[in-house]
């Protein structure tokens, strides 16, 4: 059935006068629809670009700008970037029709286009290969310990690569079930949904854990354990997931340009603090200057450039993608710190880490330290401009409670040393988050400096 409409839908769209090589919008949230649609894309030798169903008419414009889509799948009829609209009653239509014969060629052509979440700017078109499937499966046993009987049901939205790649191609690929809660669901939902799916994985970003752990939540008897990507989990929230569930979190880090590639799993845990072990088959390593550093050393996370899931580059911009490259390697602007076991532990976005007398400070130290706090909920540390030529750690935090700054002092005072303490403490509403969740310092700075004259 599923192979049917498939290679039905690769008919319809040659039928229509598209051809390979084709950009196709894809804007049908989390319909079923959206897989049949992206692979049928891939089988005939289309490029689909997944977008967010939140995305305004201008924004999707300024993407079809820079695409330049020759149609567009949309659950909606209004034509925003391409004249050429495909809805859901003409896409299924084409399951029906006489099955197509997959376009093959070059592992190396362009297969699909994702969008960078931009975390660090505006969002780049990230440009993959079809030899990405293949690389996906060292995340099998490396991240998942996936098998064919396993129901995984994935909390995010089909246009984010963690969905797309965990929440659907890989269970697919090994014969495994995908579970993919409808548009709109409540994280609220979502344990009762594992229960009542018999869920034996679940996937999502910290946010949503975070979101869970406040409320009651079922007994879900057939959950093996969790996946966390998107962002560097906190310590406390694996550990409180552990203690409500009697599951594990295993987690990943990844990159929409190379997916996730550092993790740890059922077989292989990471060990405290870190975020895993480069996976079997992965050349990763942490790079200052052109060379690896000493492992306890602060680097640049880096992973080769001959890795079968890193990207073909970002679509129309040679020299964005050549300016990650640091000879051999593809430099992710992440930092992290390598074990003498070969544990590799986040440290945060190149552009996030902090200057104190000096010494350059991880914002994620800082964080777990503050959302040890039984008071705080979460936290945000950055480096902010107090005068010209004067920066300080300032600490970014939302809680029920009035705390005190002295007390605040001293907790991170007996913890972290004292260049790395916050000399700041601000009490936020909500912390500034992206479409995909990711915390976003460099809002809270620029707006902080904004609010108080500093920019």
């Amino acid at each position: 059935m599923l192979g049917q409409a498939v290679r039905g839908t690769a008919q319809g769209l040659w039928d229509m006068g598209l051809c390979a090589g084709d950009r196709i919008l894809l804007r049908l949230g989390n319909l079923a629809d959206f897989p049949v649609a992206y692979l049928g894309c891939i089988a005939a030798g289309m490029i689909p670009v997944p977008l967010s169903a939140q995305l305004t008419p201008p924004e999707v414009q300024r993407i079809a700008g820079n695409i330049c889509p020759a149609a567009t799948i949309q659950s909606d009829a209004t034509a925003v970037g391409t004249d050429r609209i495909i809805t859901p009653n003409t896409l299924r239509t084409f399951y029906a029709l006489t099955p197509a014969a997959f376009a093959m060629g070059d592992p190396n052509r362009p297969a699909y286009i994702i969008h960078t979440s931009g975390t660090s700017g505006q969002p780049r078109a990230v440009v993959h290969a079809h030899r990405a499937i293949y690389a996906r499966q060292m995340m099998w046993n490396g991240w998942y310990g996936l098998q064919r009987c396993d129901r995984m049901l994935h909390a995010g939205a089909f246009n984010w690569t963690y969905t797309l790649g965990t929440g659907l191609m890989d269970p697919w690929t090994i014969g495994a079930t995908a579970l993919i809660p409808a548009d709109g669901t409540d994280a609220a939902a979502l344990p009762a949904l594992m229960a009542q799916h018999n869920a034996t994985l679940f996937a999502a970003a910290p946010g949503v854990y975070r979101r869970l752990l406040r409320s009651d939540m079922p007994a879900m008897p057939a959950l093996r354990h969790g996946l966390s990507a998107g962002e560097k989990l906190p310590d406390d929230t694996r550990n409180a997931w552990q203690t409500k569930t009697g599951t594990a979190v295993h987690e990943a880090f990844g990159m929409s340009e190379c997916s996730t590639f550092i993790s740890g799993s059922p077989s292989n845990p990471a060990p405290p603090h870190a975020s895993g072990f480069a996976q079997d088959g992965r050349q990763v390593a942490i790079i200052d200057n052109g060379q690896p550093v000493p492992r306890g050393t602060v680097g640049t996370i880096a992973i080769h450039k001959d890795d079968a899931g890193l990207m073909l580059g970002y679509l129309n911009a040679d020299a964005d993608t050549a300016a990650k490259f640091d000879g051999d390697w593809f430099m992710t602007g992440d930092m992290g710190i390598m074990g003498d076991d070969g544990a590799i532990s986040y440290a945060g976005r190149n552009d996030d880490m902090m200057n104190a007398g000096g010494y350059r400070v991880s914002p994620i130290e800082v964080e777990t330290v503050l959302c040890a706090h039984e008071n705080i909920a979460e936290s945000a540390a950055c480096a902010v401009q107090v005068k010209k030529d004067v920066t300080v750690i300032a600490a970014f935090y939302t809680s029920a409670h009035m705390l005190d700054n002295e007390q605040l002092t001293a907790w991170c005072a007996d913890r972290l040393a004292g260049y790395k303490c916050p000399r700041l403490f601000i009490a936020c509403d909500t912390l500034p988050r992206g479409a995909n969740n990711k915390l976003l310092r460099r809002v809270l700075r620029q707006n902080w400096e904004t609010a108080n004259g500093q920019t």
